[in-house]
């Protein structure tokens, strides 16, 4: 079925059900429902800016975004889990706005 997109720079893309983070393992992406998204947070880049893809400190999992190092904030996913999904979205203010949105809408129907 497909969902309709709200937000899609090509990297990351915001849906009706959740977060698509594109490139996200080495073989493909990850769907975050908006229902698991405990927080969102943002955080300065600084010198993970460097960290193009993957993890440098066990703790955030970064997708791959070459243009990171011209970016300087990132979006810190927090599921509930160790390792939290890290996101450096074209527009952040937009995808920080429809998580937030989309995440308090699916706990206060839960």
């Amino acid at each position: 079925m497909n969902q309709r997109m709200i937000y899609d720079d090509g990297k990351v893309a915001c849906d009706d059900t959740g977060l698509v983070i594109r490139r996200y393992y080495p073989w493909g992406g990850k769907h975050v429902p908006y229902s698991s998204i405990q927080e969102v947070g943002r955080l300065p880049i600084r010198i993970r800016r460097w960290r193009l893809w993957g993890t440098g400190d066990f703790r955030h999992w970064w997708n791959l975004d070459l243009h990171r190092p011209k970016k300087g904030v990132a979006l810190e996913l927090d599921t509930g889990h160790w390792i939290r999904p890290t996101i450096t979205p074209d527009d952040v203010e937009a995808v920080e706005a429809i998580i937030r949105e989309r995440s308090a809408r699916a706990a206060s129907s839960a």
